[in-house]
């Protein structure tokens, strides 16, 4: 039967409900008929340059993404901007955008929850839990025996996507770590969360100069602390597109779904000395 991007966006809102959005958040249909017939979705974790022309040439009728392309305001989608130089590209080429954010991050089977499902977690449990059991922010569960940290680090490494900056770690290579907190995505407003704090290393992505060097400092003052992993914010919830594009096609029997592997992480390549 056919879909009309109406009926995809109910289907998405019903696997991500937008009211587990944090309220800064704007995901949901941005562009595009409500009406038109959608035959084939591409899904990526944004919306760029790159991704929009792969979804287009692809014959697709709706780019799903993870980020919202208009989550901080504008005042102009003139195409001189890039939102607008995009949003322009998409509408003529009859191609309609949809997000799913924090929406996504907060459900089972969301980006933490599949971040911790791939690197072998088990008792997981949301590190900041939502109004519906099950769901929340962030994840934190144990691994099946402990190994050591650089052990760790490199297994997150082969699972995740390249990147030019990889992962850094904070901590030491040799200590063995068994309790994992993760956050897929930007995740420092957790660092001094008691679940955090008690766990043996924290993985997740945009770590800045001074809360990672803050949480280790306070850390080492403590006793005890978690070791620090930062990973690629793209890498990190590239992971889920393709367990939300299985869903859809379930949502949406008939409908064609792809999943975009163009890497949109900004970083091209690093210097080191």
């Amino acid at each position: 039967m056919p879909f009309s991007l109406d009926d995809v966006a109910r289907a998405a809102h019903e696997m991500w409900p937008l009211p587990g959005a944090e309220e800064w958040d704007a995901p949901g249909l941005l562009s595009g008929d409500p009406g038109a017939s959608v035959d084939s979705i591409h899904l990526a974790v944004d919306a760029v340059s790159a991704t929009v022309e792969e979804a287009i040439a692809s014959g697709a009728d709706l780019l799903f993404v993870h980020h919202p392309l208009l989550l901080r305001g504008v005042t102009s989608v003139a195409e001189d901007r890039y939102k607008g130089a995009l949003l322009a590209r998409l509408i003529r080429a009859g191609c309609g955008l949809l997000a799913a954010h924090t929406n996504a991050d907060v459900v089972p089977e969301g980006t933490s929850d599949i971040l911790a499902s791939r690197i072998g977690l088990t008792d997981t449990v949301p590190i900041l839990p939502g109004t519906v059991p099950g769901t929340g922010i962030g994840r934190v569960g144990r691994l099946q025996k402990p190994v050591t940290l650089g052990q760790l680090a490199r297994a997150v490494a082969e699972l995740l996507p390249a990147t030019a900056t990889g992962v850094r770690v904070a901590g030491d290579y040799g200590s063995l770590v068994e309790t994992v907190a993760l956050c897929g995505g930007a995740g420092d407003s957790l660092l001094s969360h008691p679940l955090v704090v008690a766990s043996d290393v924290y993985i997740t992505a945009d770590l800045r100069h001074h809360p990672a060097s803050e949480a280790r400092e306070q850390a080492q003052l403590a006793g005890g602390g978690p070791a620090l992993m930062d990973v690629s914010h793209w890498a990190s919830e590239w992971l889920w597109l393709e367990t939300a594009a299985a869903q859809l096609r379930v949502a949406l029997p008939g409908v064609q779904v792809s999943v975009s592997d163009i890497c949109t992480d900004p970083w091209d390549f690093v210097v080191t000395q």
